[in-house]
């Protein structure tokens, strides 16, 4: 696959000011990772714009929007709120929906965990966007029905849209200065492969089975849908260069400045 970027933005090196910008960006990407899996949910709220949407692996919930708890009540009390339960694949969510159907998610069993492998970030200073992209392997835990377990592994590109906002700092407090914050983050699938626990048994999917699922998630695709969910099959994958390129497109309009979500909501 060829250079989808069409321009260089402030990636290595530059000014003192230009390295603190790309830091704090990094040290937020990994926030993804390390609070999530810890169920640190405010340290991970504070991640995020207000109006944050994520595209990721997510779980709907299956009661009515009005019965939902609050974010709030669920993260001043996660188990109580534990009923708020999830049943099938998604696109987009805001952030704050998302944190509820990962708690829902948690509390009934859901175990998935990430390892970042790398971060790097793209910088354009003058219209205080940053791109933010961590490598990264989604890892989840399944029981088969004979009673073995095994893990999905998923390595993939998580692309973090930063912009500099006025709000809460880091520490929980209020400024008026600004302060890097996610407004959107979509991830890019590239391969998985099954690791059976036991270093021996791993469950075998048809052929037919493994051909629903796009190249880049679909043995998770299998594994989830061997529960009864409904997968999402347009996820971006590294071997789609059409939605790898506009993939590329959104990351430079937004770093460009262009407002609203830059076409990552189109298909």
């Amino acid at each position: 696959m060829t250079d989808l970027h069409t321009r260089q933005f402030s990636h290595i090196g530059g000014t003192s000011t230009h390295l603190l910008d790309r830091l704090a960006v990094s040290e937020l990407c990994k926030g993804w990772p390390v609070y999530r899996d810890a169920s640190e949910w405010a340290n991970y709220r504070s991640l995020f714009t207000k109006d944050a949407y994520v595209w990721t692996s997510a779980l709907n919930h299956r009661g009515p929007p009005h019965n939902a708890p609050t974010l709030r009540s669920i993260l001043l009390a996660p188990e109580a709120n534990a009923i708020w339960h999830v049943t099938a694949w998604s696109g987009a969510q805001p952030i704050d929906d998302f944190i509820r159907i990962s708690i829902a998610g948690k509390s009934s069993g859901a175990f998935i965990m990430h390892r970042e492998c790398g971060t790097l970030v793209e910088l354009n200073p003058d219209t205080g966007r940053a791109v933010g992209k961590m490598k990264a392997t989604i890892t989840q835990r399944f029981k088969h029905h004979d009673g073995y377990e095994y893990d999905v592994d998923c390595d993939c590109r998580f692309l973090f849209f930063y912009e500099k906002v006025e709000g809460e700092r880091g520490d929980g407090t209020e400024g008026e200065e600004k302060h890097w914050k996610a407004a959107y983050v979509k991830l890019v699938y590239e391969k998985d492969k099954i690791v059976p626990v036991d270093g021996v048994r791993a469950p075998i999917f048809a052929d037919e089975v493994l051909a629903r699922y796009p190249t880049g998630y679909k043995y998770l695709g299998a594994a989830q849908s061997a529960l009864g969910y409904d997968i999402d099959v347009k996820l971006v994958t590294g071997g789609d260069k059409r939605a790898c390129r506009k993939m590329y497109q959104s990351m430079e309009r937004w770093l460009e400045g262009e407002d609203g979500p830059v076409g990552l909501f189109e298909t």
